[in-house]
């Protein structure tokens, strides 16, 4: 995939199955992600250069993106203003 213009494809991270405290959180109670990995770039729009990379870990708002299932695998497609924070390892 090779998104365009200000474009990033971000592959959510999977939702928590359990707390921190051990009590297993049932699918219909689990929050969607809102962290993932960038696995794709676009170049850029109107000159200005892309902050995030390929393999970067964002956080991104709730409601961010446009889901996108290829190959079995789900992806969010979002504009690059729709990332919060990069995430330092």
């Amino acid at each position: 995939m090779k998104p365009i213009n200000d474009r990033v494809v971000v592959k959510p991270a999977k939702a928590e199955a359990k707390t921190t405290g051990g009590i297993i959180i049932p699918d219909t109670a689990k929050e969607k992600p809102s962290k993932g990995k960038v696995v794709a770039v676009g170049p850029g729009k109107d000159a200005n250069r892309m902050t995030v990379k390929k393999g970067d870990t964002v956080l991104y708002g709730k409601y961010a993106g446009q889901e996108l299932n290829y190959d079995g695998t789900d992806y969010l497609i979002m504009r690059e203003d729709d990332i919060l924070v990069i995430l330092e390892k």
